[in-house]
């Protein structure tokens, strides 16, 4: 019984198993599942494809900074094996963010980002309440407004020091974490 105890400790909701996250990293996935189940809303499984997409993505931001007075967090730098690209407050660039799964892992559909800047760092609890703040982060974390008919079907983390970024995709992604 101690052994199975210990093995679900390991496993997220869906069963899938965790490690490719960090401590934060899985402390900010099971709090937004948390905050949906508490709004009645169903969890989200773990992708470990969208997961890695976040970590690049967080390790660009923190290491590159592709962010300026037009390019806003869901850019990307031209110093990575990506396409880079400047996500501008229009939206005009968003298919740039949508195909990032696809481009970065083989991930089967879009992915939708959410991010988070600190200049003192980045963590679980501070991103949260950040994006709770915030109509348009807030609303696709509990799919709400525009999101309010999309039943998300895979979730990846990324922390690196004072950014942190979720994905969100409609296709479930059945490669696990190791």
């Amino acid at each position: 019984m101690k052994t199975i105890f210990v093995l679900l400790l390991l496993l997220n909701w869906s069963g899938t198993p965790v490690s490719c996250l960090t401590d934060e990293e899985l402390k900010l996935y099971r709090l937004i599942n948390e905050y949906r189940r508490l709004k009645g809303l169903p969890a989200i499984a773990l992708s470990a494809k969208l997961s890695r997409v976040a970590a690049l993505h967080a390790r660009d931001l923190a290491e590159n900074n592709p962010v300026n007075d037009l390019c806003n967090l869901h850019s990307w730098s031209d110093k990575g094996n990506w396409t880079p690209c400047c996500y501008t407050n229009d939206h005009q660039a968003a298919a740039c963010m949508w195909n990032k799964p696809r481009e970065l892992t083989g991930y089967t559909g879009d992915g939708f980002e959410i991010a988070y800047f600190h200049s003192g760092g980045a963590t679980a609890n501070a991103a949260l309440e950040s994006w709770k703040k915030s109509e348009g982060h807030h609303n696709v974390i509990i799919n709400r407004g525009i999101w309010q008919r999309i039943s998300w079907k895979a979730m990846g983390v990324g922390i690196n020091q004072r950014y942190a970024v979720v994905w969100f995709g409609f296709e479930a992604d059945s490669e696990h974490c190791d």
